[in-house]
């Protein structure tokens, strides 16, 4: 699969890049190319480059890039033009720029990042995975907290369509493998017609090539499940992210130490829960019980 190019992953990429030659030329001189004394040495801050070489923030300035080349001896042409196309193209906005203000903060740089990434793993323990979310039941998943969370009607429509177009991620070849607890899918949000719609759309879902979901029952009380929802993103040219919510923010984690943590975390989830293929008929018999 090809990878994906969007601005978000641009500036990942950009960073990396960066601190790959501020590191090898840390090597070649022995040191002296620490991200403090290159800031000190080029009038930076240090939270200035070292959210840059993370691919937090953007860098804005052509001086400040041709700055660095200079600074870490890129000196061919082919080698700074291609430093440069990278930081034209990672400045561009992305689409998600007109929900920016209905979204948590950190959620613009996931999607942005979602959006290039070639396989998704989540786990959600609390309420249906986003990217599996039927229109009514995000409608009345947001609407529950409208008045606790002082939000507009426009607000609530907003990031609905926000979470709607998301979904299109499903559309293409991206390998997607959501797991979910029993116990998320039984906390109704909305009546049971929008619950029943709900369990129809992940059914609908397990039927495309690149969709798997699990779902973790309840009366499995050995059965392992993490304490907090999560997810992978995988990519072609950039190391995992892994991403978790909390109360009004996304935290993201890129180092290779938290991201195997996680990937323990999932894949032994994995292994314990029931199949895919067992999933639709989870649903239907939850279905049953809950509003024969």
């Amino acid at each position: 699969m090809a990878a994906r190019r969007g601005p978000t992953y641009l500036r990942v990429m950009l960073g990396k890049e960066l601190r790959a030659l501020r590191e090898q030329m840390g090597r070649e001189r022995d040191g002296g190319y620490t991200a403090e004394a290159v800031s000190l040495a080029l009038g930076f801050s240090r939270s200035k480059l070292s959210r840059v070489e993370a691919g937090e923030i953007p860098l804005p300035k052509l001086a400040d890039l041709e700055a660095l080349m200079d600074h870490y001896g890129v000196i061919h042409d082919a080698d700074r033009d291609q430093l440069l196309q990278m930081q034209r193209d990672s400045l561009k906005s992305e689409p998600v720029t007109s929900y920016r203000h209905v979204l948590p903060s950190g959620m613009p740089r996931y999607l942005g990042l979602e959006r290039e990434s070639v396989r998704v793993r989540g786990y959600e323990n609390n309420v249906v995975h986003g990217l599996l979310q039927h229109e009514a039941y995000a409608r009345a998943l947001m609407g529950s907290a409208k008045i606790v969370e002082e939000r507009t009607t426009d607000a609530v429509e907003s990031s609905v369509k926000a979470r709607l177009e998301r979904k299109e991620l499903l559309d293409g070849d991206r390998e997607v493998h959501i797991i979910l607890t029993e116990s998320a899918l039984r906390t109704a949000y909305g009546s049971p017609e929008v619950m029943r719609t709900q369990y129809e759309e992940i059914i609908r879902l397990c039927q495309q090539d690149n969709v798997d979901v699990q779902i973790i029952p309840e009366h499995l009380p050995d059965m392992y499940r993490a304490r907090f929802n999560f997810t992978i993103l995988d990519f072609v040219e950039l190391g995992p992210v892994v991403q978790s919510d909390s109360y009004g923010a996304t935290t993201l984690w890129s180092k290779p130490s938290d991201v195997g943590q996680y990937q323990r975390h999932f894949d032994a989830m994995v292994k314990a829960a029931p199949g895919p293929s067992q999933t639709p008929q989870f649903l239907k018999n939850l279905e049953e019980e809950l509003w024969r």
